[in-house]
């Protein structure tokens, strides 16, 4: 037993831990992110489809969280530079949503075939059992609408009920206010007062953006902002190293290669 585990078993060590959820829960470089690249294509008459890497460089931002407004961002972009101003660009928000979800959903909205059927699982129900065995709270704060992110939560790791605080519960990243109502669902779950110390794993910018405001509004709670690469990033050693130092540069406190890393061991150290 580590010393964070006897600690939290006597009460007096707990601490939180909040999971984004694409990127670090699912692997969406061949759902949400090709989303957006069919979006971008088709709104472009064809003739952009932007790479990978060129919506990985639009969120290291920090602001395109939302992959609609990425897609929009993209589209406008890409007018702009061929002198168009974005009041000329006839885009229709509404259909640029609905062609985005009719690719990452499916065409039928009460049975889902799109990309999101075939998201590999970044990690396993017992990561989360080993979590909750030495008394680490967990949570999960996404841009993705509810019934997105309950597809990998529910549907796929078989989990009951997850404490979810969506993209129709509360603003988008970086603004803090989804983080903060995971926190609070836990520790009055929990009937614990005290503000626990609380890691936020993601894998953006936006995320760690997330945690410093957080930190700024609540300075009384021990706060840290941990990375982590999705898959797509990884295919070269160059990518890698460049995607971890964005995400440190932004206030990532480590970066692992995959979730499951960060073991009870782990945050100890983090803490």
């Amino acid at each position: 037993m580590t010393n964070l585990e006897s600690r939290i078993k006597s009460g007096s060590g707990r601490a939180i831990v909040v999971f984004d959820i694409d990127g670090v829960v699912r692997d969406v470089s061949g759902s949400y992110r090709r989303a957006i690249a069919d979006t971008v294509e088709h709104f472009t008459a064809g003739v952009y489809r932007p790479s990978s890497a060129e919506i990985d460089h639009l969120k290291s931002e920090g602001l395109w969280n939302n992959d609609w407004d990425a897609s929009r961002e993209l589209i406008y972009r890409h007018f702009e530079q061929r002198g168009q101003a974005r009041s000329q660009v006839a885009l229709d928000y509404d259909s640029l949503i609905a062609f985005f979800n009719a690719r990452y959903r499916g065409s039928d909205p009460n049975h889902w075939t799109g990309y999101i059927c075939h998201e590999p699982l970044l990690l396993q129900p017992n990561y989360l059992e080993h979590l909750t065995s030495a008394g680490i709270l967990w949570g999960f704060f996404s841009g993705a609408t509810r019934n997105e992110a309950l597809y990998a939560l529910s549907k796929r790791l078989g989990l009951p009920a997850p404490v979810l605080v969506a993209m129709e519960d509360a603003p988008g990243k970086p603004d803090p206010t989804g983080l903060l109502a995971v926190i609070n669902q836990l520790q009055q779950q929990h009937r614990i007062e005290q503000p626990l110390p609380t890691i936020y794993v993601g894998d953006t910018v936006a995320d760690m953006y997330t945690v410093k405001a957080a930190k700024t509004l609540h300075p009384e709670r021990t706060w840290v902002g941990v990375g982590v690469l999705p898959p797509h990033v990884q295919e070269t050693t160059e990518r890698l190293c460049a995607y971890q130092q964005t995400l440190q540069k932004a206030g990532a406190a480590q970066v692992f290669s995959n979730v499951e890393q960060i073991t009870p061991e782990q945050i100890q150290q983090l803490l």
